[in-house]
Order: structure tokens, then sequence, then C-alpha cells
């Protein structure tokens, strides 16, 4: 059974499982378990598991997470194109009636072009995010388990279906939605959703105030006592690749994400003193920015989010055990940062 989380109320973390093109078949088993136990054990709330058309199966990732810990939650990456909301819930249900845990939902209305192409969809973005929203308002039906449910779409169409397993109310998942384009930021309103957004300095991101839904951020972090020690860490980490940056060019022309986009137009790094950082984006070797620096310089940073609204942190892919640790000192001082932040500005 799920216990508590050390983080506080209102506050959730989560960490990132690695991709599984990033590691061998031999060892990617025993990395995403080791990473969940590290991540439980720093007090994350959950897990990130991504998916598309060349990683391993998310579903089957997180049930070796499951096996491993005892209350943290993966969040699935779910693509509509890949199964019917009906297979969805009972996959959540059936991880419920076994585990007795909760999972979080993160849906994925698009992907890179040239998978969606392959599985023969053109649907235009915006429009995708349509399809989302009755995805999710499906999934919702079936699993608040009032009685049969019969649901006439644009998208979906079932007639006096039934999930069962039922649903514990305590264990019906959190969704998160893509909130970096408008069209995301509607789906996420209508169903409910935490919208995830991969940021800009927090001074570019006064908008968030405004949101009437819970929003989350998506960074990297790297920080230590001192900013020349944490900049010394990211730079062995991410040096520059000149492999890195073509590919980043070459995902540019086959991504219609709008953060893609974002965070591309960017450019490039700006000075160390800071800690908002693109170089591991720009070469590819990730997809959110970074927050590098001192523990206070990092956690100031991260506190302004939070003084936003921001209630959702979801950190990249944990090097180590001891990067989580470094990351909970910064996240633990940014909560207690009484950051304040002009709306007008």
């Amino acid at each position: 059974m799920e216990g508590p989380s050390s983080n506080p109320p209102g506050i959730r973390l989560f960490s990132t499982c690695p991709p599984s093109t990033d590691l061998g078949r031999r060892t990617y088993l025993h990395t995403v378990r080791d990473i969940a136990r590290w991540s439980e054990d720093a007090g994350c709330d959950g897990i990130l598991v991504y998916s598309d058309n060349r990683l391993v199966d998310p579903w089957i990732v997180s049930q070796s997470i499951l096996d491993v810990t005892s209350r943290l939650m993966p969040l699935v990456a779910v693509q509509p194109l890949y199964l019917h909301p009906f297979t969805a819930a009972k996959a959540i249900a059936s991880f419920a009636y076994l585990y007795e845990r909760r999972l979080c939902i993160n849906m994925v209305a698009g992907g890179f072009r040239n998978d969606l192409i392959s599985l023969d969809d053109e649907t235009p973005h915006d429009e995708r995010y349509d399809r989302l929203i009755e995805y999710v308002l499906l999934m919702q039906e079936l699993m608040a388990g009032l009685g049969p449910v019969t649901f006439q779409g644009r998208y979906y169409r079932v007639k006096n279906l039934r999930l069962t397993p039922s649903l514990p109310v305590e264990l019906q998942p959190d969704f998160f939605v893509s909130g970096s384009s408008s069209a995301g930021l509607d789906a996420a309103r209508v169903v409910g959703a935490t919208a995830v957004k991969y940021p800009g300095p927090s001074s570019s991101e006064l908008d968030v105030l405004r949101e009437p839904i819970p929003c989350g951020i998506r960074v990297g972090v790297i920080a230590r006592e001192t900013g020349e020690e944490a900049w010394r860490v990211a730079h062995e980490r991410f040096p520059p690749d000149r492999k890195g940056q073509i590919a980043h060019s070459m995902a540019m022309t086959v991504s219609d994400s709008e953060w893609h986009g974002q965070l591309s137009s960017m450019g490039r790094a700006e000075a160390d003193a800071h800690p908002y950082w693109l170089t591991p984006f720009e070469n590819y070797k990730t997809f959110c920015p970074y927050l590098v620096g001192s523990y206070r310089s990092v956690a100031h940073e991260l506190g302004r989010y939070l003084a936003l609204g921001y209630t959702t942190v979801i950190i990249d892919v944990p090097a180590s055990r001891d990067e989580l640790d470094h990351i909970r000192v910064a996240m633990e001082m940014a909560e207690d940062t009484d950051a304040e932040v002009d709306p007008t500005r």
C-alpha cells in the first residue's frame, strides 16, 4: 500500500525513468529498478515512464517499478494511438487489483511526426488534443465504476461497457497533459489534469499565475554547495557534442510539439551567473532545460516557479543516488524560500 511521501502538502516531486534506447538490453532493467529505489528513498512521489515507437512498453516497465518499491507511483505515458481507452483503464484497474497501488497517467497527444506517419495518423495537432479529451473522459467514466458505460464520441464509441475489476476511489489515477500549447492547456482544463510545461526561466513564466488548473514543470537539476562545483559536474556530464547538435536539428524537423520549438527558440545557454541552462537539450542529450548552480541559486529559481503556482516538479533522469540527494537539498531549500513574484513584470 502507498505510504506518505516526504514532500510538503501540495508539492509533488517526480523523477524520470531512463529511456530504453539509452541503455543496452543487459543493463536496462537493472538500471530502471535502481533508479526507482533511489527515487523512493529520496522522497519522490512518482517516476515518469516514457513511451514512443522506439521504447520498451511503459506498462511493462511500470510493473518492474512496482515490484521493487512500496509507494512510488509510475507516471505512465499513454499515447491514444497505441491502445483503446478501455485497455488503458483495464491496465490501471489490474495494477490496483494486484498491487493495491496507484498510477498516474501522462497523456501524450503527439510525438515525433515520423512515428505518427508510421501509424497512419495524419490528425492535425489541435485535433489530437480533441481526441485526447475523449480518450480521458471515457477512461474516467469507466474507472468511476458507476455502472455500464455508453459513450458516443467523435473518436470513441462504446455501449454498456463495464470495467472489471473495479477501481477503488483511493486508487484513481491523476492525469497529466502537456501544457505548452493552448490546445494542451484546454485539454487539461476539460479533463482536470495537471498541465506540464518545459519552462523558460522563471521570469518568463508569469502566465501560470492566471491558470485555474494545477501546473507542473519538467527540468533537470544539478546543484552543489558552490556554483563552481555544480558547473564542473554539468560540463563533464553534458559536454558539447556535434553529433547531438545535428540530431537535435533533425528532431526539430520531424516534431510539431510546441514545447520543442519553444525551447529551441530560446537560443544558447546564458552566462553561468544564471542557473537556467539549455546545452543538454541543444545537444540532444535530454528533452528539458536544466537548472545548474549552488544549492542557494537553484533553490531560488525553483522557489520562484513554486511561487508562480507550479505544484509539481518532474526532474530529469537522475545520474546516481547521490544526485537525488543533492536535488532534495535544493528542493527543500526552495520550499523554504520566500520568493517574491511580481505579476506585472
